[in-house]
């Protein structure tokens, strides 16, 4: 078991050879406060943090980040005494005996100076503040929390409510934090998460909260002490302590402060206290070496020397500690031989939901260090607890002049990754080989309780489990229930499978279109709000650097980084994107890779990497002609290119189509959401977003299915009865085959098919799962992949954009049409522009130019026509083939 500790708050002992004189001046904190005291008392009056100078600070490079300064404490005679005392009373034992601490607490106890003594510049009692803690660790237990809420419940006093007005387990009236503590010990960690609301709970321990949110940096120190001792004490055993490392200390994590504040509401005066913030994080750094101890070497006679950080720098002695030689600048630091910490950079953002209208959102730098390292990445929405910091700027680094305005920041203490309203992400979808960072043992981004697995269980068990669920999506939404199961589907998603170095998705890519004004876009921010990780953007207001990742500079270190895009900050969650035609073709060329590999690679100012994208793509789009025109394919309607329509494994086409039974239950819904009663219209049946929420994730997080014999079975039937559906006979009995279904459909109904199993909360993939996949299948094809002309469903529509079904004939009526046109002429040469209008007013279909191109080139083979690309001009062949024939009417 290891010692893990965050750098900034649990510091090494105070250096300042001032600290062993008897001089009773006190040293500066890291308040900057003057203390003096009050009559009859030894509590220091606070002033304002002013009068520390400002010359400080100067000494500080713009790129090192300030580490704050031990404070003293004030002893019974008023006098200076030096934090680190605190820690020499906590482990007066023999060498290497770890029993003498437990017994930390009972020498300052027993200590009549310590009994009063003050941290300098705070009131802080060390004697009351151990006791506090030492007390709250033995004796708190949840039914202080159940006390509390039930008393805001009935609006009494706290100390009024008794057991019988409270339902109590077993568990809720035993300690919990000495069982926690046990295991700790099994899980060998060294780190203790601390739940604020348990110390507010704990009515004598109320003082320890509002001094732990004023006066974070002196009181983690002693709660770090006083928890290793109740450590020692209830967790090891006399044998288990002597094994123990050398100056082993339990890291006290406070979280879940009463107050969690906006990055735009950070003030002065949040400075030096401990906040609690919620955003998103858009870029961290690689791991930084943070200087802690620096050692020095004597070039003369190699006397060695370590000196601590103070105040962010190691100052290089002057003089050689040697008293024989104590030679004048000979020491030398030895990179090599320094003690170095973890450090890494983030930048957290406001989540969009947390802006104001018109505002751009705020920003803050994170200061993460050790084991905190690389638990959080970019996309994750994290909850932080940490101190506000700030430090001054130098206008050059060689001189001492500051900057007015002071750079701030977060020095973490501790992540919560947990977002109740939103699903957990698939475990299946993360490599063996992959590391995968994660927040504390407490803080599992995936917790259920008793109560609520029950729920999920018993709607699992329900016969209707699948259109119940259905109905819960976007309940305010009326019908659309195809296209609401299929996106229920994509976000349950398929299993992720991993063969060798191939790697097959699991996440299914959705495309509404249809009509404006039939709730494409509220389906989408319904998705959005729930899904992990999820990014909302619009096809016109997105480029491609904005999904993908853009080359910053950033301001610490002036190197190029790369700063993630709404892509790769959706890796693990959905991508909704609206307006998904307005988007330009070099945006939409970058999710060719994203929705098949699921990566995207950068080549840009040096970086060349690849970036994980395995995020589902849930698109809405809308006709060119804002109406749908069923007499044109999809492909015609919306101008996407057919190679990214075939990488969707749903479309779905929705319509407004007039009908007065339907529109007017449609009426009624949109009023009744408009009215206080809940409309008639609207399910009843239905269950909360938060437990749908919490389904789906139980769901993704526990139910990996696997394919059994039956339904594979079932998977090449159906898919082989879907490829003949394009073998058919003409009026004339001529065969004709068109394309009805491709791998890529048979990949897209295993992957729907293991999602309706996730949906079940099944562990195999049955027939019946298969079954529902198909239908949504054929349903998507049929509106996506119907020719218009022949009826007939042709899958050359989306792969290609041409339909291969008639295309023969089609093309036989139009090469006849164009012939008959240009032999008809009056003159030898004609525009192909003018052609093509001709060839319109005689057609009853409407023909493209492109189908125009495919006949002339029909005709330049026959040797009817000389055709040039380059200036459009169509010149007729004397005595071409076919000269003076009767045209072809189309």
């Amino acid at each position: 078991m290891s010692n893990l500790s965050s750098s900034p708050m649990r510091l090494a002992s105070w250096t300042d050879p001032r600290s062993s004189q008897t001089d009773p001046v006190m040293p500066l904190s890291s308040g900057g406060m003057t203390p003096r005291l009050m009559s009859g008392g030894l509590t220091p009056a606070m002033t304002p943090r002013s009068s520390q100078g400002a010359g400080a600070d100067l000494d500080l490079p713009p790129s090192t980040p300030r580490t704050p300064r031990s404070p003293g404490f004030l002893g019974s005679t008023g006098r200076a005494v030096p934090r680190d005392a605190l820690e020499q009373l906590a482990r007066r034992e023999a060498p290497g005996d770890h029993a003498g601490a437990g017994n930390a607490s009972m020498d300052i106890d027993n200590d009549p100076a310590a009994a009063q003594r003050f941290i300098w510049g705070t009131n802080i009692n060390i004697q009351d503040s151990i006791r506090m803690f030492r007390d709250f660790l033995m004796h708190f237990a949840p039914v202080d929390v159940v006390r509390v809420q039930r008393a805001k419940e009935l609006q009494l006093a706290v100390e009024d409510i008794v057991e019988a007005d409270m339902i109590l387990t077993e568990t809720d009236l035993q300690p919990y934090y000495p069982e926690h503590m046990r295991r700790m010990k099994d899980a060998e960690t060294a780190v203790m998460n601390l739940d604020c609301t348990h110390l507010l709970a704990y009515q004598p321990a109320t003082k320890l909260y509002d001094q732990l949110i004023k006066y974070p940096h002196e009181m983690i120190s002693i709660i770090d002490v006083t928890a290793t001792e109740v450590y020692l004490a209830v967790a090891c055993t006399p044998h288990e302590r002597a094994a123990l490392p050398e100056g082993f200390q339990v890291s006290v994590r406070p979280y879940n402060l009463q107050q969690s504040l906006n990055l735009r509401n950070l003030n002065p005066w949040d400075i030096d206290q401990l906040v609690t913030l919620k955003g998103l994080v858009i870029r961290s750094t690689p791991v930084i070496p943070d200087p802690k101890v620096g050692l020095f070497k004597c070039l003369l006679c190699e006397t060695t020397q370590e000196v601590e950080i103070d105040r962010g720098r190691i100052q290089e002695p002057t003089r050689c500690p040697n008293p024989n030689c104590a030679a004048m600048n000979t020491m030398q630091l030895y990179h090599n031989r320094c003690t170095f910490a973890s450090k890494q950079v983030c930048k957290l953002q406001e989540t969009p939901d947390m802006i104001p209208d018109g505002q751009t959102p705020y920003t803050v730098s994170l200061n993460v260090y050790d084991d905190l390292v690389d638990t959080v990445k970019p996309g994750d929405r994290v909850e932080v607890t940490g101190i506000y910091r700030s430090m001054p700027v130098r206008v050059n680094h060689r001189q001492r002049t500051i900057k007015p305005v002071f750079r701030t920041f977060i020095d973490v203490i501790h992540f919560r990754t947990v977002d109740p309203s939103r699903i957990g992400r698939d475990e299946s979808a993360v490599e063996t080989n992959e590391f995968v960072p994660t927040a504390a043992a407490s803080d599992a981004q995936f917790s259920i309780t008793e109560d609520e697995e029950a729920q999920i269980r018993a709607i699992a068990a329900r016969p209707d489990c699948y259109e119940y669920l259905a109905r819960s999506l976007a309940p305010s939404i009326y019908a659309m229930d195809d296209a609401k199961k299929g996106v229920l589907l994509q976000l349950f998603g398929g299993h992720h499978k991993f063969a060798g170095n191939a790697r097959y998705r699991g996440d299914i890519n959705v495309l509404l279109v249809g009509d404006p004004g039939v709730a494409k876009s509220q389906l989408l921010q319904y998705v959005h709000k729930i899904s992990p990780r999820g990014i909302y953007t619009s096809g016109k207001g997105s480029s491609a650097v904005g999904l993908t990742a853009s080359v910053v500079r950033d301001p610490d270190t002036n190197a190029l980084v790369l700063e993630s895009g709404a892509l790769v900050l959706s890796d693990g969650g959905v991508c909704c994107i609206d307006e998904f035609d307005k988007m330009s073709d070099a945006t939409r060329s970058i999710l060719h890779e994203v929705m098949e590999q699921q990566t995207i690679s950068i080549a840009k100012a040096g970086i060349i990497t690849t970036l994980n994208a395995r995020t589902s793509i849930l698109a809405s789009a809308n006709p060119i002609k804002s109406k749908f025109d069923l007499n044109l394919s999809l492909v015609e309607n919306i101008h996407l290119p057919p190679s990214l329509l075939s990488r969707f494994d749903l479309l779905f086409v929705i319509l407004d189509v007039p009908d007065e039974t339907y529109d007017l239950r449609l009426a009624k819904h949109l009023v009744g959401l408009y009215m206080a009663d809940r409309p008639e219209s609207a399910e009843t049946d239905v269950c909360s977003a938060a437990l749908l929420t919490k389904y789906i994730s139980y769901a993704k997080h526990t139910v990996h299915p696997e394919i059994n014999d039956d339904a594979a079975e079932a998977l090449v039937k159906l898919y082989v009865e879907m490829r003949k559906l394009g073998s058919a006979r003409d009026g004339s009995g001529a065969s004709s085959k068109t394309v009805t279904a491709t791998t890529r459909q048979l990949e897209s109904m295993i992957r729907l098919s293991e999602a309706h199993a996730k949906a079940r909360l099944s562990t195999r993939v049955e027939v019946q799962d298969v079954t529902e996949a198909s239908r949504l299948l054929r349903v998507a094809i049929k509106q996506g992949a119907t020719d218009p002309r022949t009826g007939r469903i042709d899958m050359d529509l989306l792969t290609s954009g041409n339909a291969r079904a008639g295309n023969a004939a089609a093309l036989a009526q139009l090469v006849a049409a164009v012939r008959d046109v240009i032999l008809r002429s009056s003159t030898p040469r004609m525009p192909e522009h003018a052609l093509l209008a001709e060839i319109k007013r005689q057609a009853t279909v409407p023909v493209t130019r492109e189908e125009l191109e495919r006949a002339l080139h029909v005709l330049v083979e026959e040797g009817v026509v000389h055709y040039e690309p380059r200036t459009h001009m169509v010149r007729r062949l004397a005595g071409g083939a076919g000269s003076g024939g009767e045209g072809a009417e189309m």
